[in-house]
């Protein structure tokens, strides 16, 4: 198959909708032998910083000389995104192989989108002979596709409440689907939870007896982005840098630096100056990110925990005054995600999410009013960011979150010509 090709046949998929389950994996992983063969990988499941840790301990392993994959969900601008090599999206060419190998030994299995791209990204990885791969969960962790890998490290970063039609509605029931992940004997890096979810995480891992390495109390940081010391142990690595802005990315950092920490008792060989250099050059698009003006900030956050995470931002920043473009997915509610955000805002211009299931504009609309916000409704979410962009005063800026879909449709038009991402509207 082509790209155009291959997308049409995951796309196509969806039809099945989110199932929750390993049947289908394990069924495919049954007929084709490169799926059997042992992966050395790590295994990152949570609420928010999954993807963030993923990239940066990836970027760490790269930079200590590894041969690493790294599967990540859902793309921001190209389907490629998710399935990369040594940092490298595959090509659109390794695609359409890569899905025609799935769709030839699936045509009786009912497989899911996510369950074929995962499929795909087990199979480029074993055909390309990564040392090592790192593997982010979708959707949950228990019953996530990913959930075939057999690791040798597991990563739960921070979990709090998302995704409730699926995962259930409690924070100790989503985090034990969470802690699913968790296999007999293999280390776990746990980041810092709330009080109700590290209890189960810790109680999953116990049953498991799997050695635990917890934030606050077996890793920490110290300093700011730019000096910045992580303590493991008794290891300190000072003079430390993260390019990725925000202090929740200094967690996330110190989670991937910990990671690193335990896969080298596993006997990988990671020097200081990878870990030093990952933290440097690593790069994550859509994550607090400023246009090339430094008015306009993209935030694929998505929940009350992230939407927090940007808040703290907008305060350190000093930034006071905001004009917020935002379209949420999924079942959430504008009222239990953007409340951190009223204080800072002028005026919301609620526009739509444009792909998969997503929050009415007239919600939006709604919950601002009900805040007493001027709020302004488009049907099309670029309309909505030229009205808030041409509305800005002094000392004022644009902020685009509520969803990673959003973002994507509207990030290539807003970075300068720099930018080194490539919008392809049609894997939107």
């Amino acid at each position: 198959m082509d790209f155009t090709s291959s997308l049409d046949y995951l796309y196509g998929l969806q039809r099945f909708g989110v199932k929750l389950g390993l049947e289908n994996m394990r069924a495919l992983k049954a007929r084709l032998p490169q799926l059997q063969e042992p992966l050395p990988c790590i295994h990152v499941a949570g609420t928010n910083g999954k993807g963030s840790v993923s990239v940066l301990l990836a970027e760490i392993l790269k930079q200590a000389g590894l041969h690493v994959g790294l599967y990540t969900s859902p793309h921001l601008n190209c389907f490629t995104e998710r399935i990369r090599i040594d940092g490298v999206a595959v090509t659109r060419d390794d695609i359409g192989a890569l899905s025609e190998i799935i769709r030839m030994n699936s045509e009786d299995i009912p497989l899911t989108f996510f369950e074929a791209t995962t499929a795909m990204a087990l199979l480029a990885f074993s055909e390309a002979g990564v040392d090592v791969a790192v593997i982010e969960t979708g959707l949950g962790g228990r019953l996530d596709a990913t959930n075939i890998v057999d690791p040798q490290l597991c990563m739960i970063t921070p979990v709090s409440v998302d995704h409730s039609e699926h995962l259930g509605s409690t924070l100790p029931e989503i985090a034990a689907e969470k802690a699913g992940i968790i296999k007999p004997g293999v280390p776990v890096v746990v980041g810092a939870q709330k009080p109700a979810a590290e209890e189960v995480i810790l109680s999953v891992a116990a049953a498991c007896e799997s050695h635990v390495s917890l934030a606050g109390r077996d890793f920490s940081w110290q300093g700011r982005h730019d000096s910045l010391t992580v303590v493991v142990g008794s290891d300190r690595l000072h003079d430390l840098k993260c390019a990725l802005a925000g202090t929740h990315q200094l967690d996330n950092f110190a989670q991937a630096v910990a990671g690193a920490m335990q896969l080298r008792k596993q006997g990988f060989t990671i020097p200081d100056t990878a870990i030093a250099t990952a933290g440097e050059n690593v790069f994550w698009p859509g994550r607090l990110e400023w246009s090339g003006d430094s008015r306009i900030l993209l935030d694929v956050s998505h929940n009350a925990a992230g939407i927090a995470c940007l808040a703290d931002y907008l305060e350190m920043q000093n930034v006071k005054r905001i004009h917020l473009v935002s379209g949420l997915s999924g079942e959430r509610s504008p009222t239990e995600v953007l409340m951190p955000l009223v204080k800072y805002v002028v005026a919301v211009y609620a526009v739509p999410v444009s792909y998969g299931p997503s929050v009415p504009t007239s919600e939006m609309v709604a919950w601002a009013d009900n805040q007493g916000l001027p709020v302004y409704e488009y049907a099309v979410a670029g309309d909505g960011l030229a009205a808030a962009c041409e509305g800005l005063g002094r000392d004022e800026h644009v902020v685009v979150c509520g969803s990673l879909y959003l973002v994507a449709e509207l990030r290539q038009g807003v970075l300068d010509s720099h930018s080194t991402m490539e919008f392809v509207p049609e894997t939107l």
